[in-house]
């Protein structure tokens, strides 16, 4: 299907079982909730989801019951972060046969690239499929940055249409808007910056504690791109303790365990990432129960 670059994209978590092995069906009911809340698409096996967790063949498995399960209902999108850019383009391959819309794709991991290898990685992945691609940017998280300078060299290579800009700048949003103009759509990935990215020009959301809190997602999404910013304000203010936990390099850990305390899951997450314990795990508690407590009016009733 053509994807409509617009709206809140979930990165969405992955369940797996006390074992550690992948629950697709815990997966998949998850994905219902996010789709009942309205999203516009769907993020499968992003940083959220586990990606590098995860074995290249539960990997296929996910995204095949997944695009089964959702039936062109939203797009969905896989997350494609391999150590080699060859495996990245054999990855983005296979799931296309599979039936995935569209692919959002990574640097390579663990080596850092210097520019010109990181153009000719995005290059060679983008030559590998007819899909269209979200190009993640998160040079906080990746150590890559791909500046709006090289977007604008990139910007030859068709099925590069969307970026998520995760650079921490909501500057970027601007300065690529004045270098490549609307050559590609603009997703905000950093969830305490979404007020701002949208009134920069941002017309999409990968959000990570969409997860947890979907119908308060869909409720600022509504009210900043329908110009109530006074009240969309208000909701941000009270959402932005919590966005903030996508920032942090234990992301995974906290939307799991707001995810588990909201009942729509397990907080079950693969090592090398272990539970939250003592000190800190107290004081994320507190973040999402204070939060719980004080939902917006409109969702509570």
């Amino acid at each position: 299907m053509s994807i409509p670059w617009h709206g809140i994209f979930p990165a969405v978590i992955t369940h797996f079982h006390d074992d550690y092995s992948l629950n697709i069906p815990a997966t998949l009911r998850h994905i219902d909730v996010l789709l009942d809340a309205g999203v516009q698409g769907l993020i499968m096996l992003g940083t959220v989801g586990e990606n590098c967790s995860q074995e290249y063949h539960e990997k296929l498995d996910l995204l095949k019951a997944t695009v089964e399960h959702v039936r062109g209902r939203v797009p969905v999108l896989t997350g494609v972060a391999e150590y080699t850019t060859m495996l990245a383009c054999r990855y983005a391959q296979d799931a296309q046969k599979i039936g995935v819309d569209g692919l959002m794709v990574l640097p390579a991991m663990v080596y850092k690239s210097d520019p010109r290898e990181t153009m000719a990685h995005f290059r060679a992945v983008a030559c590998a499929t007819d899909l269209p691609i979200m190009v993640y940017n998160n040079p906080p998280a990746y150590g890559v940055d791909i500046t709006p300078a090289m977007f604008a060299e990139l910007a030859d290579e068709p099925t590069l249409v969307c970026i998520k800009e995760s650079s921490d700048d909501v500057r970027r949003i601007t300065d690529l808007k004045n270098l490549c103009g609307d050559r590609y759509v603009l997703f905000c990935g950093v969830d305490d910056l979404i007020l701002e990215s949208i009134v920069l020009g941002a017309v999409g959301w990968v959000s990570g504690l969409v997860n947890a809190f979907p119908q308060e997602s869909r409720l600022l999404w509504d009210l900043a791109t329908g110009g109530n910013y006074a009240e969309a304000v208000k909701v941000y203010r009270w959402f932005t303790p919590l966005l903030h936990l996508d920032t942090h390099p234990k992301l995974v850990q906290y939307i799991k365990l707001a995810v588990a305390e909201c009942g729509l899951g397990s907080e079950l997450t693969r090592p090398p990432r272990l539970p939250l314990v003592g000190k800190e795990r107290e004081e994320i508690l507190n973040i999402i129960r204070k939060a719980m407590a004080t939902r917006p009016k409109s969702v509570n009733d």
